[in-house]
């Protein structure tokens, strides 16, 4: 006999990201992290994330092997951003030591998508001010394109705005897993508190 889910809205987050749409649905009571409150995504997990090749902050060019030895918390933004970005950084390193605390390793891994004012330097010196853990990193025009586009991040610049130019970007913050990669998204208006909490569900459960 069938058995029958019943699969309750808890909201719809409408947000297109790299022409991906993000729900949040409960997802069936059979599937892993279902009790940890983790978002499904339309076409599946596997839509999300992927290899990337990129520079840290020695220069030295890096995959996503490389960088994502752990469970890692992943943003996508730039250091010259006025706000959205150095808040995001900060709170994800809040969660990392809220997990520390509770015996939970996690890294978090700051991708730049302006390199052509984010440095190897800079975008280092930035990652290690918002926390000791936390990867920057940055690239080529296309090493980050491709990079944006595996984890289906929208980013744009204004550069006619001239030398102090922004650059509108979508704001989630991506659970990967090594071995098995993306997990669950964290939006901007995620406390500290709740992505330390449902990350730390998803690592007992993994």
């Amino acid at each position: 006999m069938l058995r029958l889910y019943a699969i309750m809205a808890a909201g719809v987050l409408v947000a297109a990201v790299g022409g991906i749409w993000l729900s949040t649905l409960f997802l069936k009571p059979d599937e892993p992290y279902a009790e940890c409150g983790v978002a499904r995504v339309a076409g599946g997990a596997s839509q999300i994330g992927g290899p990337f090749e990129l520079i840290n902050s020695k220069g030295e060019t890096v995959t996503d092997k490389d960088v994502i030895t752990e469970p890692a918390l992943i943003y996508f933004g730039y250091t010259f951003c006025p706000d959205v970005c150095p808040f995001d950084a900060s709170r994800n390193a809040d969660a990392v030591d809220l997990l520390a605390d509770r015996g939970y390793s996690v890294t978090p891994v700051f991708i730049s998508i302006d390199p052509e004012r984010d440095t190897p330097e800079v975008v280092g010196d930035f990652a290690e001010n918002m926390h000791e853990k936390m990867i920057g990193l940055t690239g080529s025009d296309e090493q980050v394109k491709a990079a944006s586009q595996a984890y289906r991040t929208y980013f744009k610049a204004h550069k006619d705005q001239g030398e102090f130019y922004l650059v509108d970007h979508s704001t989630y913050t991506y659970l990967v897993l090594p071995g098995q990669g993306f997990v669950q998204f964290f939006s901007h208006d995620t406390t500290a508190e709740d992505m330390a909490e449902q990350t730390a569900c998803v690592l007992d459960r993994s």
